[in-house]
């Protein structure tokens, strides 16, 4: 579902200045440029404009470091023309700078910096006014209803708490980008196609809501990004080719080295373990199926977990705490990792979507990925084209036909 068509009003310059990426937010960007006189060399090189670009260097800054994303708070008063015009000009130029850079690993990162700043604002810090408008800016609709806090006092005048409820529809089309069984589909109260956004994870209902906008917001910056690269030529990105270079190398410093694995070993990896491999590595938001299938080859096939780790490096919410945790419970779990029916229904196969050609693939027994790798590994050992496997080498893989990915979800 497209954003809806007519998006509601926004008059305070203020939430604008909070929220300077908000459709409603661009020709609010344009009139601060032709009210302040700066044109494109005056915001690169003007004297006077500097704390915009430091403001807009801080904001890649904190993106590219992967902090909580770019700071909520500024050195100046958005409740004040100044203070507006430096937040809103800051996001701005920062976004030129990235999308000068044609890296599409620096555009991702700053995108989920400016989610992650959104999300955090959105759960935490503004009113209910903001939140609705907001919320109504990237949903077709929302609504809400107030309940009792289970096992409040029945004397507790103030022990309630807003549950917000979003169509079916916006969930459906959001919600597979973000992992975590709280996003699946079943496994949320559904009533006349409107999905409850119930409290999980320590987070209340609001916060819920708040991580889904994230991803819409993910997604109209990047779709934003795409359509100014194609607008700019190459006079207008060697412009910014100063503040390009200090960004690309910074983020350079935080790209961890690959892991070295020798060539037979990698040659052995089925294309749905190479294919999540590689969209983590050009930093795509893989999806949960996708993370969780990786983890569990990686440990089938021997891999550490700091080798597992590093797979997920440019992923653009990497936090390495949060990786090694949840590598480390995956492992101790001992899951086997998703047969090939369950990957293609999560859209995690590259061969039934035809992004990849796999002769070995195309077989009829060739039901789970660990079958290919010991495919390859007897075709490697024999140097001849593999043929089913026998029922005592199913047995040697731990899978079965009817047993694979019994345990994994």
């Amino acid at each position: 579902m497209p954003l809806p068509r007519r998006f509601p009003t926004v008059e305070s310059p203020s939430l604008l200045a909070r929220f300077p990426f908000l459709p409603q937010g661009e020709e609010w960007l344009k009139s601060l440029l032709t009210s302040n006189n700066i044109d494109l060399d005056t915001l690169i090189d003007g004297d006077w404009v500097e704390p915009i670009r430091i403001r807009g260097m801080q904001r890649m800054l904190e993106s590219i470091n992967l902090t909580e994303g770019v700071s909520a708070t500024t050195r100046h008063d958005i409740h004040e023309p100044y203070g507006q015009m430096v937040e809103g000009l800051g996001f701005y130029y920062a976004m030129l700078v990235v999308c000068a850079s044609f890296d599409e690993r620096l555009v991702k990162r700053w995108v989920e910096g400016e989610a992650s700043r959104a999300d955090k604002i959105l759960g935490e810090s503004v009113d209910e006014q903001t939140f609705d408008l907001v919320t109504r800016t990237y949903l077709s609709d929302v609504r809400s209803k107030v309940e009792a806090i289970a096992g409040a006092s029945i004397h507790a005048k103030r022990s309630t708490t807003t549950i917000f409820e979003i169509p079916m529809t916006d969930f459906i089309e959001i919600s597979p980008r973000i992992t975590g069984a709280y996003w699946t589909i079943v496994n949320r109260p559904i009533s006349g196609g409107w999905v409850t956004m119930c409290p999980a994870s320590g987070e209340n209902s609001r916060q819920r809501l708040a991580r889904l906008l994230k991803e819409r917001i993910r997604e109209v910056l990047v779709a934003r990004c795409k359509e100014n690269m194609e607008k700019m030529d190459d006079e207008f990105a060697a412009k910014f080719a100063d503040p390009v270079g200090k960004m690309v190398a910074e983020l350079q410093l935080h790209k961890s080295q690959e892991i070295q694995v020798t060539a037979a070993n990698k040659g052995d990896w089925p294309p749905c373990m190479n294919s999540v491999i590689s969209d983590l590595g050009s930093g795509e938001n893989v999806n949960h199926a996708g993370r969780r299938f990786l983890a569990n080859m990686c440990r089938a096939l021997g891999i550490s977990v700091e080798e597992a780790a590093s797979f997920f490096v440019n992923a653009p919410d990497f936090n390495a705490e949060t990786t090694r945790y949840q590598l480390t419970h995956l492992y101790e779990g001992e899951y086997t990792p998703e047969k090939c029916n369950t990957l293609k229904l999560h859209a995690r196969c590259p061969v039934s979507q035809g992004t990849v050609s796999d002769s070995l693939c195309r077989f009829e027994w060739m039901t789970h990925p660990l079958k290919y790798v010991r495919a390859q590994q007897r075709r490697r050992a024999r140097d001849e084209p593999p043929e089913p496997p026998a029922g005592e080498n199913e047995q040697k893989t731990g899978v079965t036909e009817g047993g694979a990915g019994d345990n994994a979800s």
